[in-house]
């Protein structure tokens, strides 16, 4: 597994096709994956987990959703949990997102985490945006 420091968090790599980065775990503020706790909120992607900036929806920016947008490989859809309960995007970020021309899909951070396993599993270009659930 490849790691190195990012951001003041650390960052995780997939190394193969065979180590897929799925999510062990969430709650207390942050999420398990691939043996390593995360606090706080997090983007996924197929190359890696990154630590952003937000912890809730209203500090949810455009920001956190660069690294989807920088990607080597675009994925094709962004799954967002918002948290404790699904939450509406402030529209903002809904125009950006469009803008780009990212799909995506808001649910609760639970639905968000299993459905992106489920996606990954299933070899799909998909990233997720976790928000942390206490």
């Amino acid at each position: 597994m490849g790691e190195k420091i990012h951001s003041g968090g650390i960052t995780i790599e997939q190394q193969s096709s065979e180590d897929l980065l799925l999510v062990d775990g969430y709650g207390g503020g942050g999420f398990r994956l691939m043996g390593r706790k995360f606090d706080g909120g997090v983007i996924l992607l197929p190359s890696g987990v990154y630590p952003i900036d937000a912890k809730s929806i209203g500090t949810l920016g455009e920001d956190d959703f660069a690294r989807a947008f920088n990607a080597e490989e675009k994925p094709e859809l962004i799954l967002i949990g918002t948290g404790q309960s699904m939450q509406l995007l402030p529209k903002h970020i809904k125009e950006h997102l469009a803008e780009k021309g990212l799909g995506f899909d808001i649910m609760d951070t639970g639905a968000a985490a299993r459905t992106y396993n489920v996606l990954m599993m299933e070899n799909r270009r998909v990233s997720a945006l976790l928000l942390p659930v206490e």
